[in-house]
């Protein structure tokens, strides 16, 4: 499973430089938010992660659930060109590795995306927040160093839960665009999936763990109770969609 060979299939595409321009512009997102009102957040008792998360995330990944679609999509897109794809099966490699090597590359585009703005949520903390007599300085009630250590673990443990959330997209995103040789096809069902989970009352925790849905939440702010059913929900999800996917590719063989 050689991730670094599908990555040699894209790198002419321009999705590296996309995963990082669109990691960039979806860590801006903060950034100009609280240049531009950062007075409103100031007097705010929660956290600074909390308001900055609570404030900006929604954009962000809204942003991040987008751009892992182009980049499924234009990962089979190459696969199909020229029918490359039928000559796989000519090869001693199966579909089904050639899934999973493109989902291993796939999820490493997501951490990419994820440290990107990960790094963009400490400039902002330390910028806005910081100081010796910062808000999260104060929140936690530790010197400023200890503060900030704390800063950077729920930090992690954050960017961990976001990338679990983004983990069941990346899947059914990849499950779509395997399934046609069209490109438009996958990319414009998994964009009106991505709309209708904006739609989707969070209320309701059947509904909100719809796949699209999922990379919305956040874990600042959220119960450990919460939090955790929304975990399995993402990991049930992953490995329903890929037992579906190796179905499928094992049926069209069949079919082929």
């Amino acid at each position: 499973m050689n991730a670094i060979l599908e990555y040699k299939k894209i790198r002419r595409t321009g999705v590296a430089s996309g995963c990082l321009l669109g990691g960039c512009l979806a860590a801006f997102v903060p950034i100009l938010e609280l240049a531009v009102r950062s007075e409103q957040y100031a007097d705010i008792p929660k956290p600074p992660l909390q308001i900055i998360l609570q404030a900006d995330w929604q954009m962000m990944a809204m942003l991040n659930t987008l751009l892992v679609i182009v980049i499924s999509c234009m990962m089979y897109h190459i696969e199909y060109t020229d029918n490359a794809i039928q000559r796989i099966t000519t090869l001693p490699v199966r579909e089904e590795e050639v899934f999973v090597r493109k989902t291993i590359l796939l999820s490493g585009m997501c951490i990419v995306l994820l440290v990107i703005e990960m790094l963009s949520l400490i400039f902002c903390t330390l910028h806005w927040f910081g100081g010796e007599n910062g808000a999260y300085v104060m929140f936690y009630g530790d010197s400023f160093w200890g503060a900030y250590m704390k800063f950077i673990r729920d930090l992690l443990q954050n960017f961990g839960y976001s990338f679990c959330m983004l983990l069941p997209v990346a899947i059914v995103a990849l499950m779509t665009a395997s399934a046609w040789k069209n490109m438009w096809i996958p990319l414009g069902i998994n964009v009106v999936c991505v709309f209708m989970a904006t739609m989707i009352p969070v209320k309701y925790f059947a509904l909100s763990i719809f796949p699209f849905a999922l990379p919305f939440q956040i874990l600042e702010g959220a119960k450990s109770g919460k939090a955790i059913s929304y975990l399995i929900a993402a990991a049930a999800e992953v490995l329903l969609i890929g037992a579906a996917e190796m179905v499928f590719l094992k049926v069209r063989r069949s079919l082929a």
